[in-house]
């Protein structure tokens, strides 16, 4: 379930990117497909929801979105959901993590 304290406040301008996006031409199930969906129709419906990202012109700030409020469901900004989560939850630059993965790296 999507933390709804991360959403943008009900404003209009916070909102308004997602009319011009190329998803409302297209019917949602390709962005949002069944949770009892598995392996290779997930993956052919998800690389036909980011081949329409693709051309998108809402794209950047889509995925902004995504990341930001982090939405668990659907392709969003040309992510899936595990996309999304990885890149979330990616050790940041300089952090400890990081450093130890360089160090044992250059040996």
């Amino acid at each position: 379930m999507a933390n709804l304290t991360r959403l943008p406040v009900p404003i209009m301008e916070n909102w308004e990117w997602q009319y011009d996006g190329v998803c409302r031409q297209v019917d949602p199930e390709v962005f949002f497909p069944p949770d009892s969906e598995r392996g290779p129709v997930r993956q052919r419906r998800e690389l036909q929801a980011k081949q329409y990202c693709e051309h998108c012109p809402v794209l950047a700030r889509c995925r902004e979105h995504a990341l930001v409020v982090q939405e668990p469901y659907g392709v969003w900004g040309g992510l899936t959901p595990r996309e999304r989560d990885r890149l979330i939850h990616a050790p940041k630059p300089g952090s400890p993590s990081t450093r130890v993965i360089k160090r044992v790296t250059k040996s």
